[in-house]
């Protein structure tokens, strides 16, 4: 990071927002490779962690300051899914599965039933540069964002940085803007709050849009 970079940081530090990020997917599909290469620019091919990690980095994101604290998850084995805690901690999820290996795609489609409601996602897939060892196409990736609703890229830890962050960014715009929502709709509900009952048994059940223009 630049130093104009971190003394804009600096600058914005009351207005700092914080993002929750959890790194979901199976083992060996390169979760760590990513986080790493995100928080230090640095590619390290081999982990041998044995327990889940949590980083904190601070980066601008559009020129505001965003405080990043990462869940680096670590299952044991494809059987193996993510605690309770974990889903329930994060702000969003990074869900990354390899190109290379198709039980691993089959694994971020079993935890993503796991995951609460509306919790804004991203989906990798890792290993982009193995193309010769491809088991998952780029379309079926596509496909499975769509339903998601969500960013999607291939990329390669191994040899993208700007890609790697680029992942991080999207998803943090993705919190913040449901962040944003959220706060929207709880306004509009304390407003609507200080109204007649019928009017606020109305509103519950039709979008903003919908809502009686004044």
């Amino acid at each position: 990071m630049t130093s104009n970079a971190i003394r804009g940081i600096r600058r914005k530090k009351s207005s700092l927002s914080e993002v929750k990020v959890a790194v979901l997917g199976a083992p060996a599909v390169g979760k760590s490779a990513l986080t790493v290469r995100f928080l230090t620019k640095r590619y390290i091919g081999e982990y041998d962690h044995q327990a889940e990690n949590r980083y904190k980095y601070e980066v601008l994101v559009d020129g505001e300051p965003v405080l990043f604290e990462i869940l680096d998850t670590c299952p044991k084995s494809e059987d193996d899914t993510p605690a309770c805690e974990s889903l329930h901690w994060a702000d969003g999820f990074l869900l990354v599965y390899s190109i290379t290996d198709r039980r691993s795609f089959n694994y971020v489609r079993r935890v993503k039933q796991l995951l609460p409601g509306d919790t804004p996602l991203a989906l990798v897939g890792n290993k982009g540069d193995m193309v010769h060892l491809r088991q998952v196409s780029t379309e079926e990736g596509e496909i499975l964002a769509k339903d998601y609703d969500c960013w999607f890229s291939e990329l390669t830890a191994a040899e993208q940085v700007s890609q790697v962050a680029e992942a991080f960014h999207e998803l943090c715009r993705e919190v913040l803007n449901a962040r944003r929502m959220k706060n929207k709709q709880s306004l509009l509900d304390r407003m609507l709050g200080t109204k007649s009952p019928n009017i606020r048994s109305y509103a519950r059940g039709k979008s903003d849009s919908a809502l009686p223009r004044e």
